[in-house]
């Protein structure tokens, strides 16, 4: 109030003029007239200061709008998808064909207190990102944990193509050896096609080279239809980052649902959740469209490598004939059981593997059983 009063006794206890007072002190002549009359009027209460709200505000976002952000919000947390202000956005466009502002979305939210700041989060314009240009030019592939309702541990298998964010496949296995793999890839194949080149970690479903066991069956399924295959770098997840991304928002979505007691239910669950991310949520890295949109928008990819003659899985193991009489060799995931007999228990043997041909012979050289596995039999017969 020190400048208003100022103002005030210069004109009334003084008797300056108005316009001279106005030029003094830098401000308007029109501002001194109100003034003197809210002084005149009201006295010394009429100097303070007044609020500057307007009386009216037509573009204010209607509170009954508001009640459907907040209630919209809280639909989505509950049933474990994804709430930011430009998914709800993306909502409300299709139910109005209209929709507020992103940042009065995030306003809102705000003053209801459904957003906490995080200051210390990396900005976005930090993130270095890399985006296939076409679908089918990169599929990416891990596997993740989840429990059933006893506690059991179970495996997901999660396929993700890269440029439109498309499931193509979330399969649940007891555990994701060879052949589990080899069924959820190639049912990802025969419906979207072949990709370009595949992703994956270093697991040992997905690369058998560090660890001396030659191609996995899946490397070899992807080598015979020219699909490159690349590994992440050890220790970098970052590099799949988008199929690991995938891994949490199905998680929070399965957090928020009975836990499933059988496989059977857990890939109901897993099947229900890929219809509704494929079709029905909009995702914020392609422009709030689909998936299944991005993936229609733009021609498929298809293999370009270089035909690959795969050479014959060969390799000389050394083992001990158990008191049974049995070896063991483990192939494609799968532990075989051959019989030798119990007369050579506790003979140290020679396994002579190429493919699936077999000859087993002691230090000496000498034969004890040649055979050609039956993948599908656990205990080979013997003769």
């Amino acid at each position: 109030m020190g400048m208003a009063q100022l103002v005030v006794t210069a004109v009334v206890i003084e008797g300056r003029c108005k316009s001279e007072v106005a030029r003094d002190y830098g401000i308007s002549r029109r501002w001194v007239i109100t003034l003197v009359q809210r002084y005149l009027a009201e006295g010394e209460a009429g100097l303070a200061p007044r609020s500057r709200r307007p009386r009216s505000s037509p573009n204010q976002t209607p509170t009954a709008v508001e009640d459907e952000i907040v209630a919209l919000r809280k639909d989505l947390v509950r049933r474990g998808h994804e709430a930011g202000a430009a998914t709800i956005a993306a909502h409300l466009q299709r139910r109005h064909a209209r929709a507020p502002a992103t940042s009065t979305e995030r306003r809102i939210l705000s003053d209801r207190g459904f957003v906490t700041a995080q200051p210390h989060k990396r900005p976005r314009s930090s993130w270095t990102r890399f985006q296939a240009e076409l679908p089918n030019e990169r599929w990416q592939a891990d596997i993740t944990h989840w429990a059933l309702a006893d506690g059991s541990e179970v495996e997901i298998c999660n396929q993700l193509d890269d440029h439109s964010r498309l499931c193509l496949g979330s399969t649940a296995a007891v555990v994701f050896n060879g052949p589990a793999l080899d069924a959820a890839v190639r049912k990802a194949t025969a419906t979207y096609g072949f990709p370009g080149s595949y992703l994956t970690d270093n697991g040992a479903v997905f690369n058998g080279g560090p660890r001396g066991g030659g191609m996995t069956s899946f490397e070899r399924y992807l080598a015979r239809h020219r699909v490159r295959l690349r590994h992440s770098t050890p220790y970098h997840p970052q590099t799949c980052g988008k199929v690991e991304r995938f891994h949490q928002t199905l998680k929070k979505w399965l957090a928020r649902q009975p836990r499933a007691a059988t496989m059977a239910e857990l890939q109901a669950q897993l099947d229900t959740f890929r219809d509704y991310y494929n079709t029905v949520r909009p995702h914020r890295a392609l422009g709030r469209r689909t998936p299944a949109q991005a993936y229609a928008a733009r021609p498929k990819a298809a293999p370009t490598a270089a035909p690959l003659t795969i050479p014959k899985h060969c390799r000389v193991r050394r083992d001990k004939i158990d008191p049974s009489g049995v070896l063991t060799l483990r192939h494609n995931s799968r532990l075989h059981h051959i019989g030798i007999g119990r007369r050579h228990a506790g003979t140290h043997v020679r396994m002579l593997i190429q493919e699936l041909h077999i000859r087993v012979i002691t230090e000496d050289g000498e034969l004890l059983r040649e055979l050609t596995l039956d993948p599908t039999r656990d205990y080979p017969p013997q003769r």
